[in-house]
């Protein structure tokens, strides 16, 4: 086996820590507001390199050695708080802090009243395996089944692993199997194991930093920043899904196109703000009158499509019928409004989406043309070879 030199290990690793900090920080500053936890961490790794380059002077005094620990358990703790913030759970100070109080304290007596080195490494390795036991906990409990979650609960795993079994063979065997300052066996695998562990933990919590950033861009490039319903982008990738299962399984689709009624007079009476309230209230509305199965989308304006897979006229109109109550019924923070809806039965996979909307959409108009805050229904697509609606005299019907 290849023994390897400690202070060589150190130094590199300190180096290597160095450049992920920035790296980590340097993400922080850039990646959205919504992912949290870099910061802490590239703190944790900078207290880390501090607690490194301490513990090379360890024995020069009591003081230095009492800080190289403590900061070391500083960094530790961060990387917990980091994790904590990137899965959004409330930070555990209370625990970072009870953790290097008791380290400290328990050291500082092996250290100053009863040297022993074997129980100073005992007690580090013991009480520091909270924050490593924690991580594991949340990884496997809040993280996706992703590559990225599993990739960085593996690595945390071992060094939970690692750190646990050089605590139970200090307690056990001594300091000699321990002392990371002397060259053995042990003590090269360690090093190996440990040191460079913690930067594969640093690219691994990367990889699942990274990960969330793609989840955000895609819900951002398919939702309405608004009223974070679907929008035109978000529409057509659910359509397509749920237009291969109708093909597959041969099912019934309809859709309901919804407009705000004399939504230009709530702009300028109440101003775009209330307008923008009252955008939000019926996205809401209607997404809480909808079956999970159901999809909902804001096109552009004061306009909503509402997607009903495997869903006939006559159970589409009882849908109807309840968004319809849901959006009648007062609410005291939105001024009272109406709204109008055409509804489109798709009972032929061969018509497009294209298709569907123009019928459903001059099925709206017509509710508009009628009186405005009623539905009005579409007759049935009669397609021609491309699979688009022929032009009819009758396009909308009561």
């Amino acid at each position: 086996m290849i023994l390897l030199d400690p202070t060589t290990v150190i130094f590199m690793a300190t180096l290597m820590a160095c450049a992920m900090s920035v790296v980590l920080y340097s993400a922080h500053l850039s990646f959205p507001k919504e992912i949290q936890g870099m910061r802490e961490w590239a703190a944790g790794l900078l207290f880390l390199v501090a607690g490194a380059v301490l513990f090379c002077m360890r024995d020069t005094s009591a003081i230095v050695s009492l800080a190289a620990n403590a900061s070391l358990t500083w960094g530790l703790g961060l990387t917990l708080i980091g994790t904590e913030k990137l899965y959004e759970v409330p930070p555990s100070w209370r625990i970072f802090h009870m953790v290097w109080i008791v380290t400290t304290l328990g050291i500082a007596y092996w250290r100053i009243i009863e040297p022993n080195f074997s129980a100073r490494v005992a007690v580090f390795s013991l009480t520091v395996l909270v924050f490593y036991v924690r991580q594991v906990f949340l990884i496997w409990k809040f993280g996706e089944p992703h590559f990225s979650s599993r990739f960085f609960g593996i690595l945390m795993s071992i060094q939970t692993v690692v750190v646990f079994t050089r605590g139970v063979i200090a307690l056990i065997f001594g300091g000699q199997y321990v002392d990371i300052t002397t060259v053995g066996a042990f003590q090269s695998l360690y090093l190996a194991v440990g040191h460079f562990m913690i930067l594969l933990l640093t690219v691994g919590f990367m990889t699942v930093c990274t990960r969330r950033l793609q989840i955000i861009l895609e819900r951002r490039s398919t939702l309405d920043p608004l009223t974070e319903v679907l929008n035109r982008r978000g529409f057509a990738d659910i359509y397509a899904k749920e237009h291969a299962l109708m093909r597959r399984e041969g099912t019934f689709m309809t859709m309901l196109n919804i407009d705000i009624d004399h939504f230009k007079q709530i702009n300028d009476s109440y101003g775009h703000a209330v307008g923008d309230r009252v955008l939000v209230d019926v996205a809401a509305v209607i997404s809480k009158a909808l079956r999970a199965s159901d999809h909902v989308a804001r096109f552009g304006g004061e306009e909503f499509v509402v997607l009903l897979p495997a869903t006939g006229l006559d159970r589409a109109l009882h849908i109807t019928e309840r968004i319809q109550a849901a959006l009648r019924t007062p609410r005291a923070d939105v001024p009272p409004y109406a709204v109008s809806f055409g509804v489109a039965c798709q009972t032929s996979a061969d018509e497009s989406l294209d298709g569907i909307l123009v019928r459903a959409d001059k099925a709206l108009y017509c509710a508009k043309e009628r009186g405005r805050d009623r539905y009005e229904i579409a007759p049935e697509a009669v397609l021609s070879r491309t699979g688009e609606p022929v032009r009819r005299q009758d396009q909308a019907r009561a």
